[in-house]
């Protein structure tokens, strides 16, 4: 239902019995929070977890940053998402999978339980991994990238993830950042109908790096013919068949690491965040129930690879802490054709939908009628995640997609914050289409000045979160002064240090939070966070390169494209510039990082004390005229030179 101000109402029918039913329940619980904020959390954490051992206390802030919650409790995230629902979930299908090539397997809870206990004993007596080794996996949507997961939580190993389409650079750089013992790697997967092949990267991440590695395990999931390092590689399929189905889980304390997962920064080298036990699988597990509202019969599917939070939190951890059904697709939602996506939905019943705005977008030029096509009167959420999303993919979202009846959630989030944090309750809050609205009960977001000083209504300002919450980061590995220095430096509310995510924002006059972007240089393409300084330090490899400035400009299906001003070396020609820069990127990074324009320029605008004036950049780059002040520019005429390359280009 919708009123004259472009709000839309929640489904009455759908509110009738969500686990937050109104605006009144909503602000029940967030004035909980506010009036007994630890108290607020005992009940959830005393509610959700099945505790080995109880703590003793809710939130140690005794540290700053560096909080601590549920200090001393007992817990094994395996446990909680898998043995604690044997009892009357054995044969529920835990986790659907649906292969590219149209392959579906149903794991029940059961099966899944066996499935992990047995790599989970292959991990600690094959290749004797123990609590708070570091296991790195670079794996295609497969159902083993799940097992290895949770085989490495029940064992008390610290995982991280590389999304598959990360260079062998970029793989080196985290397996050396992050010591790992063993690479969890396929011989590839199916991609759009054909296989193609992860193995060979991580070869050449090792070759010259990754000198802490011991051993690389190999899932057979292609079969296609790949080399061997002896007394290195060991094949997955085999060695799994001899593995016991049982394995004692490691009794874990509440902030034990549970995983790593690098991001980039505003800094070239990528952040190692870390995420711990307790407070995590809670948040995971409490955002399911409120904002997916998902219950019992639901099938669930989020679109996200596992190399991202999104696919940690909301395919893996978080469903299966709620007890729920999780789709994992290993293909793309366009192949073989734009109807493939809605296919799905119609054939597993699916009930939640979660995607990126990219995602929606290409759905929409594609197949702008497919839906109608298909039977989804199943779907009782959509989501959105990544990127804020523009009112026209919203609105045929909204009326094409979810048919007029399924409320959007559009979630704000961050690999820091592990999970929502800003999102409409689909039962409960009235949603103003392309906006996040809320903070969930328990969250307290606010947009300020630097000051603390908050903003007047529709002034941007810094989204901040001023009050610590279990899910939060807990330090960069290895570097906790840059924890501190990359999210407690920029503001402080009551003199204290605040959380500030490095995003704009703006508050509303119904109280509402809009995004407006990143505020630093972090650019965000098709809902992929890659730092300027990371794509910067890769160019700058090019020998020809005596310059380079990355800046993000609009892009109307990946949200943001990658725009590169380069300058070369005096004495330097090269016509390919963009052809090779793209292939170094590729290679550095990762085809993701690929950029739409590369253009050669005689300078880059700076003041005088060196600083590259990037603002300057980002409007040449989106074709707006320069209005800031260049007087202070070191040669002011070079604004001008570049505006007449960017023309030309």
């Amino acid at each position: 239902m919708r009123t004259h101000r472009e709000i839309y109402q929640p489904n009455p029918e759908f509110a009738a019995n969500a686990a937050i039913r109104s605006m009144d329940a909503y602000w029940e619980l967030q004035n909980k929070a506010i009036a007994d904020y630890e108290g607020f959390w005992k009940t959830y954490a005393d509610e959700k977890i099945d505790w080995l051992s109880p703590y003793e206390k809710v939130l140690d802030e005794s540290n700053a940053p560096f909080y601590k919650w549920f200090t001393n409790g007992k817990l094994n995230v395996s446990n909680q998402c898998i043995d604690r629902h044997l009892a009357d979930k054995a044969d529920k299908t835990a986790i659907l999978f649906e292969g590219d090539r149209g392959d579906v397997e149903h794991i029940s809870y059961a099966e899944l339980s066996l499935r992990v206990n047995r790599l989970a004993n292959l991990l600690r007596e094959e290749f004797g991994i123990q609590k708070g080794d570091r296991v790195v996996l670079y794996m295609p949507m497969i159902p083993e990238a799940a097992y290895a997961m949770l085989a490495c939580a029940r064992i008390g190993a610290i995982h991280s993830i590389v999304f598959g389409g990360f260079s062998a650079e970029a793989l080196k750089d985290r397996i050396e950042d992050a010591e790992a013992k063993l690479v969890i790697t396929a011989d590839g997967a199916y991609r759009k109908g054909k296989p193609y092949m992860l193995k060979h990267v991580v070869d050449e991440a090792l070759e010259d790096g990754g000198k802490s590695v011991e051993a690389v395990l190999v899932v057979k999931r292609n079969h296609e013919e790949i080399e061997w390092v002896e007394g290195r590689d060991y094949d997955y399929n085999f060695l799994i068949k001899s593995q016991h189905a049982e394995c004692p889980y490691e009794v874990m304390d509440s902030e034990d690491p549970l995983f790593l997962l690098y991001t980039s920064g505003s800094t070239g080298k990528p952040k190692g965040v870390q995420h711990n036990q307790a407070g995590y699988i809670l948040w995971a597990q409490m955002t399911m129930e409120w904002v997916f509202d998902i219950k019992e019969k639901d099938v669930y599917w989020c679109t996200a690879d596992i190399g991202w939070i999104t696919g940690h939190t909301y395919i893996i951890y978080g469903p299966l802490a709620a007890g729920a059904t999780t789709v994992m697709f290993e293909g793309v939602p366009t192949y073989p054709d734009a109807g493939r996506a809605w296919k799905m939905v119609q054939d597993h019943k699916i009930t939640q939908f979660y995607t990126a705005p990219t995602a929606i977008r290409v759905l929409h030029k594609m197949g702008e009628h497919e839906p109608e096509k298909y039977d989804l009167s199943s779907l009782k959420v959509l989501g959105t995640v990544g990127e804020p999303i523009d009112p026209p993919a919203w609105k045929w979202y909204y009326e094409e997609v979810g048919q007029g009846k399924c409320a959007i959630v559009d979630t704000w989030w961050q690999t820091e914050t592990g999970g929502h944090m800003i999102s409409p309750l689909p039962g409960a809050t009235p949603i103003k289409p392309a906006c996040a609205t809320m903070p969930l009960p328990g969250i307290m977001a606010e947009v300020i000045d630097h000051d603390g000083t908050p903003k007047e209504v529709n002034e941007t300002g810094l989204l901040c979160i001023t009050k610590p919450w279990p899910s939060m980061i807990r330090t960069i590995w290895g570097d906790p002064d840059r924890y501190v220095k990359s999210y407690f430096g920029d503001a402080v509310k009551d003199g204290k240090p605040v959380y500030f995510s490095g995003d704009g924002a703006l508050v509303d006059d119904l109280g509402y939070i809009t995004i407006t972007g990143r505020v630093d240089d972090v650019i965000n393409v098709s809902g992929h966070r890659m730092g300027t300084a990371e794509i910067e330090a890769a160019v700058k490899k090019d020998p020809t390169v005596a310059e380079v400035a990355v800046v993000g400009r609009p892009h109307e299906i990946k949200g943001e494209s990658i725009f590169i001003y380069i300058v070369l070396k005096e004495g330097h020609v090269n016509a390919d510039i963009a052809k090779h820069i793209n292939e170094l990127l590729a290679n550095e990074i990762g085809n993701i990082a690929k950029a739409d324009h590369i253009i050669e320029v005689p300078g880059l605008p700076k003041t005088r004390s060196g600083k590259i004036m990037r603002r300057i950049l980002r409007s040449i780059a989106k074709g707006e005229a320069v209005t800031q002040d260049i007087s202070t520019l070191e040669d002011p005429a070079i604004v001008e030179q570049i505006e007449t390359k960017a023309r030309e280009a």
